[in-house]
């Protein structure tokens, strides 16, 4: 065992020592990240969702936490109820709970039910936000950065999504001893803070500009349409540029937005007319 000890400040009063017992040291908290890490979508069920996965990362450290074979059992049935929540953000919970965990089992002073409570009140909120950084922005940006690479023939498209699982790691780990760190109050912290919506926004900026860039530079159409008005010769697409040049790809990526927030058409959908657009008008020669 290890002494930590830790300040706090409370009601404007000067820091008071306060002291912790760690069992538990940052190589058990790691293990049970990285078992976390590689199991988290490997026992999904309707009936427990990733409670399995849960539990099976948590054995190593609750093993070591709990020397009597009625406090372990009762931990792991703990851990084995119904859960699901996004990976990554998840190791926030996780983190928090196993600090939570190792309080109980030196101290004593937190029921089973309120580790439990911690575990359901949050992982609907933290999947929400680990859903809209990670696949729904990150994953985006690195997967189209890639794609970007890809088409024009390049080898290092094939490293984005590498790049993208290496991130994905990263954070977890940050998360996950963050979590453990900070203790029970370490995602109110960080929620009432501001901190989440800021890097959300952030994300969302960064995400809208590189599809722009991106849209920009792989959306190819153009018209090779023209006009002789008093004998001189219009060309469509010259006169278009002159407007602003990538007006048609832009035309396109509206379409296809159109289509998907206010028609509802699914990708597929979109596909076939893209491709039913595309052949009939290069046929009449719009295209």
């Amino acid at each position: 065992m290890q002494e930590i000890k830790n300040k706090e400040v409370k009601n404007g009063q000067s820091p008071t020592e306060v002291n912790k017992t760690r069992v538990l040291t940052k190589k058990d908290v790691t293990k049970t990240y990285l078992r976390w890490w590689w199991t988290a979508e490997l026992s999904n069920s309707f009936e427990r969702m990733q409670a399995l996965a849960v539990c099976a990362s948590f054995t190593p450290a609750l093993e070591k936490l709990y020397k009597r074979k009625e406090d372990l059992v009762d931990a792991l049935k703990r851990h084995l109820q119904f859960f699901n929540t996004q990976a990554i953000w998840g190791g926030l919970i996780h983190g928090t709970v196993l600090a939570m965990e190792e309080e109980k089992a030196t101290e004593g002073k937190i029921p089973g039910e309120v580790i439990s409570g911690v575990k359901n009140g949050l992982m609907g909120p933290l999947a929400g936000i680990g859903d809209t950084l990670d696949f729904g922005t990150f994953q985006t940006i690195f997967l189209a950065l890639g794609a970007s690479f890809g088409a024009e023939g390049s080898v290092i498209g094939a490293f984005f999504p590498i790049m993208f699982s290496i991130l994905l790691f990263c954070e977890g780990y940050y998360l996950f001893h963050l979590g453990y760190s900070l203790g029970r109050d370490s995602i109110k912290k960080i929620l009432s803070g501001g901190i989440v919506n800021k890097i959300i926004d952030g994300a969302s900026i960064l995400g809208m500009f590189m599809m722009g860039a991106l849209s920009a530079t792989t959306v190819k159409l153009s018209t090779p349409l023209s006009f002789d008005i008093g004998g001189k010769a219009i060309v469509v697409q010259d006169t278009l540029n002159m407007i602003a040049p990538g007006l048609l790809p832009l035309g396109v990526v509206f379409f296809v937005y159109w289509g998907m927030k206010y028609k509802k058409w699914t990708i597929t959908k979109l596909l076939v007319i893209l491709v039913v657009l595309a052949l009939v008008g290069s046929f009449i020669g719009i295209f």
